[in-house]
């Protein structure tokens, strides 16, 4: 039982102070700022935040959420990113142990939360999340063999052709931007770590989710703009989890008529 815990407490600590970078990578990327200098500072008094005042979810709580020295309150976003990367490390090492498919899964998730927030907010996905996530898709697939880099290259391809096909027509259609770079290139991303296949169902899926959210409320506000990046993370996490399990369900009902 013991060893059998161990892996997902590791991983899930790994995955807490990663959250932590995270966090800074979420704040910064969007504005194009270091995430190495400066060091991180409280947004009230300016104060650099010491070591003990920076340990993943623990500092938070213990401090009450506000800054040690101004008391100025610390948003709840770094906890949450903390404990939700902490989270997905610990879920990938139970379900898949030690090894390559952990980290490669553990990985995936945290650019996924990383892409998320940016484009809710600001509708960024910032190309170190996209194009850096792209090349770890393709290492992580190395350790497959031909094969595996084969479908990762294949699917980066694919992801970033759909994507762009759809765009261009929906510019040419609707006269305006109809679908934004960094969703473009994120889709990339995901196809290097879900091959073509998991591409058309995180497409599917996002396009459903954002049409099931985003419907609804355009009658509220027709200008409101749609962060895609949201539901197509939304979507490519599920592929990951179901995927292969959708598609062998599809692949049989297709045969099947």
């Amino acid at each position: 039982m013991i060893t059998e815990l161990f892996v997902p407490l590791v991983m899930g600590v790994i995955g807490a102070m990663l959250g932590s970078f995270l966090n800074v990578c979420i704040l910064r990327w969007p504005k194009e700022e270091s995430v190495v200098r400066p060091r991180s500072r409280c947004p009230g008094c300016g104060q650099p935040i010491a070591w003990y005042d920076n340990i993943p979810v623990v500092s938070w709580m213990l401090l009450g959420g506000r800054c040690r020295g101004c008391r100025t309150p610390i948003s709840v976003q770094y906890p949450l990113v903390e404990l939700a990367t902490a989270l997905v490390w610990a879920f990938m090492g139970w379900r898949y142990g030690l090894g390559v498919s952990a980290f490669a899964g553990a990985v995936f998730f945290t650019i996924l939360l990383g892409t998320t927030l940016p484009d809710a907010r600001e509708y960024i996905i910032p190309d170190e999340f996209s194009l850096g996530g792209l090349v770890l898709g393709i290492l992580f697939s190395l350790p497959g063999g031909f094969t595996a880099i084969a479908d990762a290259l294949i699917g980066a391809a694919a992801g970033f052709a759909i994507l762009w096909v759809v765009g261009a027509l929906g510019t040419r259609m609707f006269k305006e931007e109809a679908m934004g770079g960094g969703d473009i290139k994120m889709m990339a991303m995901v196809g290097a770590f879900l091959g073509w296949q998991g591409v058309l169902l995180t497409i599917f899926l996002g396009a459903l989710l954002g049409t099931l959210v985003f419907v609804p409320l355009s009658f509220l506000d027709r200008k409101r703009l749609v962060p895609f990046g949201v539901f197509l993370s939304a979507g490519a996490a599920a592929t990951w989890l179901a995927g292969p399990t959708v598609i062998a369900w599809y692949r049989s009902f297709v045969l099947q008529s």
